[in-house]
Parts: C-alpha cells; structure tokens; sequence
C-alpha cells in the first residue's frame, strides 16, 4: 500500500510575478475594448467628437484672456494662444488618460467576474482609447499654428517621446488609482481634486522657465508632467529646450511605473470579490 498523499505548502512570493506577456496573448481584448469605450463615450452625445475640439478651445480662450492679457505672463516668444494649447494637449491626454483609467476596474464590474484574463488590460485599454481626442484636438493645434506662421524645426521627431511618455505616465498613476478604487470609493471623489492641483503644479498656463534656477528648478522636475509639457511645447514651437527637466522626469514616471505594476498584481486576486 502506498503511504498517504504528501501536501507541501509554501509561502506565497514576496513579489508577485508581473507576467506581462500575458499582455500580449490578449492584445485582441484590448483593440476591443478600446472600441467600446470609444463608442460608449459618444453614445447619445449631440456634438459627438466635437467635444474634443470644443474644450481645448474654450480653456485655450480662457487661459488667454486671464495669463495672457490680464497677467501678462510670458510665452517664450510664440503667441499665448498657440502656446497655452501646446501644453494643454498633452495636458488633457493625461488627465482623461487617469481619469478613465482610475474608473476602468469599477465601471467593468460584470467583466471581471465572469472570465479570466490579465486585469491589467482594462486600465491599458482606458489609456490607449483617449489618444483618439488627442488626435482630433491636434488638428486644432495645427491650424492654430498654420494660422500664425508657425513652423516645428527639427524637435518635431521626439513629439512622439513625450506623448509616449504622457501615457505611460497616466498608465502608472492609474494603475494605484484603479486598484484603490476597487477598495476605497473616495478615490473617484479624490482625484478631480488632485488632477485639478497638478494642473497648476504644471507648467500649462505658464513656463517652467519662470521657476528660479538651482534647487527649486530641480525639485519642480519631479513633477512627471513638467519634462512632457516642456518637451511637447519645444519639440513642436522650439520654445526653452526641455534640458535637465526631461531626466527628473522620466525618472519618476519609472519608478511610479514600476511600483505601479506591482501594486497593481498584488492587489489583482481581490478585484473580482470586492468590486
């Protein structure tokens, strides 16, 4: 006779295992669900994509008004309108980029407790489908520039680096964002607030230039979003090179990252329970 059967039990990993290129396998899951946020967010709209135009429009309006005629802060050299909305671009990517990102677990309750598949595809798809606003407002910023003789020299090449970067950003901050909201509802009533503060924490309005050389300017380069804008409103105007502001800021959209996707597993098995 055969003794009894042997059970051995380990600890779960420290670290959970990222297992990315499960990504991948499901990357047909992804385009789908990109097209269904695309469309819910039109769903019974009356001006449809037009939104997309109409609200950079309207805050590049403002901010023109208020920082650039009333304040007169300066553009480093281009007319404010084009440089408000040169940095409000990628801006808006972000914050629509977290903002669906964060709410992404929740409002795909019923999906995540019927059938297995990575989770972290429904914050990725959430970020990936805001590109298509961002797309439809370049246009705006294009014949804004037309409009004003504006040419982009030959930093134009890296525009794709910074609105990589954007999104990679917003992926990071979403993924805490996603995961918490699972648990802790506040998090969707916190976040407007917090996305509102960063607006003004970021060179949008304003050029990062007017920050005082030495420490100050090293300590605001930790804000993520400075190297972006910065690089964004350069790479397109040749407005002020980016310079050390860009490293800071690649830096912590890593480490958000990174830290990020960790969080992000470890807190996976609970989703489909809580939510």
């Amino acid at each position: 006779m055969s003794g009894p059967a042997e059970m051995l039990l380990t600890p779960p990993p420290r670290w959970p295992e990222l297992r990315l290129s499960e990504v991948w396998s499901y990357r047909e899951l992804i385009f789908f669900l990109v097209w269904r946020d695309l469309k819910v967010r039109y769903k019974q709209t009356a001006l449809g994509v037009a939104w997309a135009v109409l609200q950079p429009l309207v805050t590049v309006a403002i901010f023109t008004i208020i920082f650039g005629r009333l304040a007169g802060l300066p553009s480093e050299g281009v007319p404010y309108p084009v440089f408000a909305l040169a940095a409000l671009l990628p801006w808006q990517l972000f914050s629509a980029a977290v903002s669906g990102s964060s709410n992404s677990l929740v409002g795909s309750a019923n999906l995540l407790t019927k059938v297995y598949f990575p989770r972290l595809i429904i914050p990725m798809a959430a970020v990936i489908s805001t590109l298509a606003d961002f797309a439809i407002a370049s246009l705006l910023l294009a014949g804004l520039m037309a409009w004003y003789g504006i040419v982009p020299g030959i930093g134009v090449l890296l525009l794709p680096l910074f609105v990589l970067q954007a999104l990679v950003l917003a992926l990071a901050i979403g993924l805490w964002a996603s995961a918490l909201n699972v648990q802790y509802r506040d998090v969707q009533f916190a976040l407007p607030f917090a996305l509102q503060a960063l607006l003004f924490a970021s060179p949008v309005a304003y050029s990062a230039a007017l920050v005082p050389a030495g420490a100050w300017r090293i300590l605001y380069g930790l804000n993520p979003l400075v190297g972006v804008i910065q690089g964004f409103r350069w790479a397109l105007l040749g407005a002020v090179p980016p310079g050390p502001l860009v490293w800071p800021s690649a830096i912590v959209t890593v480490a958000v990252l990174v830290g990020g996707l960790f969080f992000f597993k470890r807190m996976e098995d609970s989703f489909a329970d809580v939510v």
